[in-house]
């Protein structure tokens, strides 16, 4: 059953209703706002649809950044596995 929480971004209140638990969709919305508010305070006069773009492309930057990382990572430790497999291999005779 979903969850209904309460949530504020830039003093705009929200329902949100989500299978997620109730602390991490407060944690979401924090951070959300965080952002949003970030944004306004950096560049005055925008509406607040401008300042969701802006928070939401630069949320999308900051997942798409580390995915790449989290990507390159795992090719590291697929490496770093098959080049452990393959001296475990050369030792046992195979």
């Amino acid at each position: 059953m979903p969850n209904r929480v309460r949530i504020r971004i830039l003093d705009n209140e929200y329902i949100i209703e989500s299978d997620l638990e109730r602390a991490e969709i407060i944690e979401i919305a924090q951070f959300v706002d965080e952002k949003c508010r970030e944004i306004r305070d950096s560049i005055q006069g925008l509406t607040e649809k401008k300042i969701a773009i802006l928070a939401a492309f630069e949320i999308a930057s900051e997942y798409l950044k580390l995915l790449r990382e989290e990507i390159k990572r795992q090719k590291k430790v697929q490496a770093i596995s098959y080049n452990i497999d393959s001296a475990i291999g050369e030792d046992i005779g195979e």
